[in-house]
């Protein structure tokens, strides 16, 4: 298994290692030292899962501690991307070495991941760990496919971000719809995707016919929940512990998200505003010496007191949004946090930012689930739209019917279990199974 270098990457891969292992694989899993290293603790018990290393070159400019787009300052993702590429030496000895039966892949990775496995005669797999509707949608914007259209009028970028788009380099455009189209059409049979029929059912068949490839969903994988709170937790949940049902918002932008300074203060107004109660997550890029006192508005804490919370590191999330007090969920609409709260049924005030997050909140509304806090012309959203689109989650009559389809789409999930997982672990075995009886061994 071959993820890029991010939590929000290695986390989904990492749960499907743990499903994987279950049911008889040994798992491989390769990354950097560094980005490997948090993930050691959580497979104590999965002794059939493997960290291997693939470390890129170390220089006095690129020391190994940046060899991990988590916390990564956003003007050195392209060397990162850089010295991944270089390192494709490691990736051939690794290959080599293990033999394996079937090699996993992210997207972002470079093209020779799935040449060269193919080159060796071991099938090569894409798992997609963003949505469906969202892949689908970027490729008919992008490429004239002649018979296709997308489906939807409402889930798409709206004419302001078509023109944010068309005004990015020209260059990263297209080479980002080339790394994605080159991981889809090496991928052998099929290609893996963190999503489910609940929320995406007709954007897997639409992208089924249009990419001409078996499209096996894995269900939402998300980390397990320890039944035991951390130590520093505690004050967390004692905390939710005092706010009525449905009271409170968790507010959160991910791992790898970052609002800009004025997005701070008009969020931080807006929470104010709508009087409802908080948990912010607030994080910044590596080696930014500031904390949230300093980017907050001046007074913003003594103002909402016992209201709110501010936490400035890493939280159990799937935790706090499943506690009885949460109302609602701020989100940047990544997707793993869009599954996240489908699958605990807490509605979502979308508020995305970039790359598949405006798609995915749109999703999120036309199933029924969150409303989006609209933006002006120049993409840019203000206080009383926070405070408005808060408020109608968490206080008004309309949080009602949200909660209540997000309480369903939640039982629908659960029900499920772990159908869909299980259903493309058997397909992965039958490809793994076919291989072998057309192939001689790698070695």
């Amino acid at each position: 298994m071959f993820p890029w270098l991010a939590y929000g990457h290695v986390s989904p891969f990492l749960e499907l290692a743990k499903k994987l292992s279950t049911k008889n694989f040994s798992v491989y899993f390769c990354s950097t030292p560094i980005t490997l290293k948090p993930i050691k603790n959580k497979i104590s018990n999965y002794k059939s899962i493997e960290l291997v290393e693939y470390p890129l070159e170390s220089t006095p400019e690129f020391p190994p501690h940046l060899h991990t787009s988590n916390g990564l300052p956003p003007h050195l993702m392209p060397t990162l991307k850089k010295y991944f590429e270089n390192a494709s030496h490691n990736f051939s000895q690794i290959i080599k070495t293990l033999s394996p039966h079937l090699v996993i892949y992210d997207y972002l990775m470079p093209s020779w991941v799935p040449k060269f496995a193919s080159s060796h005669q071991i099938p090569a797999v894409h798992f997609h760990i963003f949505g469906v509707a969202n892949l689908a949608y970027f490729t008919c914007l992008v490429r004239d496919i002649p018979g296709f259209s997308f489906q939807s009028k409402t889930v798409c970028l709206k004419p302001s971000e078509i023109m944010k788009l068309v005004q990015a380099p020209r260059d990263n455009v297209e080479a980002e719809e080339n790394e994605l189209s080159d991981c889809i059409i090496g991928s052998t049979e099929m290609f893996l995707i963190k999503s489910n029929r609940e929320i995406e059912g007709k954007y897997l068949d639409f992208a089924a016919d249009l990419f001409k490839k078996k499209i096996v969903p894995v269900g939402p994988l998300f980390q397990e929940i320890s039944v035991n709170n951390q130590e520093n937790d505690e004050e967390i949940f004692r905390w939710l512990n005092k706010k009525e049902e449905f009271s409170t918002v968790y507010v959160s932008f991910g791992t790898e998200s970052y609002l800009s300074k004025k997005g701070m203060e008009e969020l931080a107004n807006g929470l104010e505003l709508s009087k409802v109660n908080f948990i912010w997550v607030i994080k910044f890029p590596e080696g930014e010496k500031i904390n949230a006192a300093e980017a907050l508005p001046e007074g913003f804490l003594e103002r909402v007191g016992e209201k709110g919370m501010i936490v400035e590191r890493w939280v159990p999330q799937a935790k706090i949004l499943g506690h009885k007090s949460i109302g609602g969920f701020v989100s940047h609409c990544g997707w793993s946090s869009v599954m996240e709260s489908a699958s605990v049924g807490v509605p979502i005030i979308a508020l995305p930012m970039h790359h598949d997050q405006p798609v995915n909140a749109r999703l999120v509304v036309e199933v029924g689930f969150g409303l989006e806090v609209e933006k002006d012309e120049n993409v840019e959203f203000w206080r009383e739209e926070v405070a408005r689109v808060v408020k109608e989650v968490v206080i008004e009559k309309s949080g009602v019917e949200l909660r209540k389809k997000a309480k369903e789409l939640s039982e629908q999930m659960k029900a499920k279990g772990e159908e869909e997982v299980d259903l493309a672990i058997k397909e992965l075995k039958t490809l793994c199974e076919n291989n072998l009886g057309k192939y001689r061994d790698i070695n």
